[in-house]
């Protein structure tokens, strides 16, 4: 095979490889409250509601499977909104007393939500692996060809521009009885990609971010 063909198929992998490296998923935890009557004191026995407030079905229904068996995981019994409303439920204006009267039914004990409230997106320009450098090498004045040779590796690694995409989102938990919040989180992800990849790590660190808090008990046994 020509060895420029080689050098380029090279290049192109390397830019690829490159361009996962800059734009790789992750998420974290920016912020969070405790109610601080309720630090210390997990509600034991009582399941938990969790709903996504988000229009985008496939969104709700990943992302809730995800948080609750994450909860179960724990041993905290979790209930999904997707579970009770109808896929249309979120385009309905509804009463508060008619949306607690039908949670309440559920036997739940809280409220967990997690909703989407910014977005923001950035490109940058990620700069390719040859940098100019005038006296890196001095065999530029051994004549055309080392020079040419120098320069034609910045031609198939020139950089290129990279769009960032970060998510902010916020996480609440309200007690039902009372209808106060007692927790509450917020966290930042940036390009998660997908919903599936997203809620492969989102509930794992918001559960460790829930013990840190005093709000679950972690488990002593792993």
């Amino acid at each position: 095979m020509h060895y420029t063909s080689i050098h380029l198929r090279a290049s192109a992998m390397m830019l690829v490889f490159c361009s996962l490296i800059s734009c790789s998923p992750s998420t974290r935890i920016t912020g969070s409250w405790i109610d601080p009557q309720v630090k210390g004191k997990p509600n034991s026995g009582k399941s938990v509601f969790i709903a996504s407030l988000s229009r985008n079905i496939e969104v709700r229904t990943v992302l809730e499977d995800a948080l609750a068996k994450a909860a179960e995981k724990r041993g905290i019994h979790a209930l999904k909104s997707g579970s009770y409303f109808s896929p249309d439920f979120y385009h309905k204006s509804t009463t508060p007393a008619v949306l607690i009267s039908k949670i309440r039914n559920t036997g739940a004990g809280s409220v967990l939500t997690v909703a989407l409230i910014d977005k923001e997106s950035e490109t940058r320009f990620v700069p390719g692996r040859n940098a100019y450098a005038p006296f890196a090498s001095y065999n530029w004045y051994g004549g055309f060809y080392s020079y040419y040779s120098y320069w034609q590796r910045a031609f198939y690694d020139p950089g290129y521009y990279v769009t960032d995409k970060t998510y902010f989102l916020e996480t609440n938990l309200y007690n039902l009885a009372s209808g106060k919040l007692i927790w509450s989180a917020q966290s930042e992800s940036v390009n998660p990609g997908t919903v599936e990849n997203f809620s492969r790590s989102y509930p794992e660190i918001l559960i460790k971010r829930m013990i840190s808090d005093g709000l679950v008990v972690p488990q002593t046994d792993q």
